[in-house]
């Protein structure tokens, strides 16, 4: 695998980006390719190590050092066959997931991992590009019948798996347009919707049927869809997101970050927007230092802003992997989004008291009190600061998805709200129901709804007997 000591030879390098001046004038994706030879020269830094740990940190089981090792040989279309044998969407992981395959890497014990997100965008856009993608109907039919609720990265993952065995597959979407999170949730800066597009064309000539404008729950049923389908499977993420009861919530002005970025990317795709949040000239403050806050920064800053402050009741994470921040897991350490790269500030271990408001009703700050953690409990030092701010957006993550979907049903939950659901069954308590994605886990990842889905469509499939497999 790779080149023999290619990663002495070669440093780490990473596609270059717009600079943030030029980047901030669109919401357009920044980051260029990486040259043909610069990605070879990055394929070839794979190790060859005897246990391929990055297979670890990676949800999908990619079979990272077999295309690692094919770019370097500049075998680009085998590559793309060994990527997309394991993931459905590999444009999409190869710009948005955090790639924790990374940090599994052997080489991040020097700080230098493979830039295997990187090489596996290469992969998919050059596939692309090359005609290499095309459509893999079934050979033959089943003629059993599925219901896909939710067109998010775990249920198209589903569906198309699903479609791909024979099996008759809908989607149902309740938006109007298909993508679910990727579609509204991600930036057009870190995801052009066009990818997610040219996916459901692909999918639309395997076989795959889709509804959008359809809201299970209120247009149509559980029950109803079980009996005209021999299976559900109900993907319709954790959409409810994190409130924050303190005195002053309910001053205008403070919004969810969602409705934030939806209308913001509906706006990109060309839409008229009525009533929208619209950051232009206003102080923002961001009240979390996750994906969705920094998402919301890159926008506040794109709308033109006046300033934008992001506040984490988090300690600020170390340089560096600490005592317990062993290798491979996932460390918690100091990263900068692309959006933090570009401008605001940053503001840890602030823990928000109260929202102030003016004699109209409308947000004008937010007071805080410093706190420190020791041990992991959270202390309060007794000082106090406040931020000015004329928008504030929400983005504390979500706690779970929306119940509505499964009205009238016996369906049960975890104590958090989530579709109870064993992983590799996918099979919720109601009969031929599964769930799958972030509606069954939790908020997770991209490339955890797809793994999810993918595994869900076996389940369903299995479920059918073994002349439907």
């Amino acid at each position: 695998m790779g080149k023999t000591g290619a990663f002495i030879d070669h440093a780490r390098k990473g596609p270059d980006k717009e600079p943030p001046s030029e980047r901030l004038a669109h919401f357009r994706e920044f980051e260029r390719r990486l040259p043909v030879l610069a990605a070879r020269e990055q394929g070839a830094r794979c190790m060859n190590c005897g246990v391929p740990t990055c297979h670890g940190g990676c949800p999908l089981g990619n079979a990272i050092p077999d295309f690692n090792d094919l770019v370097y040989r500049d075998k680009w279309r085998a590559a793309s066959a060994s990527l997309h044998a394991t993931n459905n969407f590999p444009e999409v992981t190869g710009r948005v997931c955090p790639a924790p395959c990374e940090a599994a890497c052997v080489l991040e014990l020097q700080s230098s991992p493979v830039t295997i997100r990187s090489l596996e965008r290469e992969c998919a856009d050059r596939a692309f590009e090359e005609g290499w993608v095309q459509p893999q109907p079934a050979e033959r039919r089943t003629g059993k019948r599925v219901a896909v609720v939710g067109s998010g990265p775990a249920g198209l993952a589903c569906a198309q798996e699903l479609a791909r065995m024979g099996h008759d597959v809908t989607v149902l979407e309740r938006d109007d347009r298909l993508g679910g999170l990727m579609r509204y949730g991600i930036p057009d800066f870190k995801l052009e919707k066009s990818l997610i597009d040219r996916r459901i064309e692909q999918m639309r000539a395997e076989g795959v049927s889709f509804r959008t404008g359809v809201s299970v729950g209120r247009d149509v049923t559980i029950a109803s869809l079980c009996a005209t389908h021999d299976a559900v499977v109900l993907a319709t993420g954790a959409t409810i997101p994190r409130d924050l009861a303190v005195p002053g919530r309910e001053f205008s002005g403070v919004h969810f970050a969602m409705p934030f970025l939806a209308q913001a990317n509906r706006a990109a795709a060309g839409d008229s927007v009525r009533d929208a949040i619209d950051a232009k000239g206003l102080r923002v403050l961001i009240l979390g230092g996750g994906d969705t806050g920094s998402d919301c920064l890159g926008t506040s800053l794109r709308q033109g802003a006046a300033s934008v402050v992001q506040l984490e009741i988090a300690p600020r994470p170390p340089e560096a992997r600490g005592a317990n921040e062993h290798w491979p897991n996932w460390p918690w350490i100091f990263r900068e989004s692309t959006s933090q790269e570009e401008g605001g500030a940053r503001e840890f271990a602030v823990r928000t008291e109260r929202f102030t408001g003016d004699a109209q009703g409308r947000v004008t700050g937010v007071e805080c009190a410093r706190i420190a953690w020791e041990g992991g409990a959270m202390h309060d030092t007794g000082e106090r600061v406040r931020f000015d701010a004329d928008l504030v957006l929400l983005a504390m993550g979500f706690v779970a998805p929306e119940s509505s979907a499964w009205t009238g049903t016996a369906l049960t939950t975890d104590p958090r709200g989530n579709i109870q659901a064993d992983w590799g069954r996918f099979a919720t308590s109601e009969p031929r129901v599964y769930a799958c994605g972030d509606a069954r886990r939790g908020q997770s990842l991209v490339v955890w709804a797809i793994a999810e889905g993918r595994a869900c469509a076996r389940a369903v499939s299995e479920g059918f007997g073994p002349l439907a497999l």
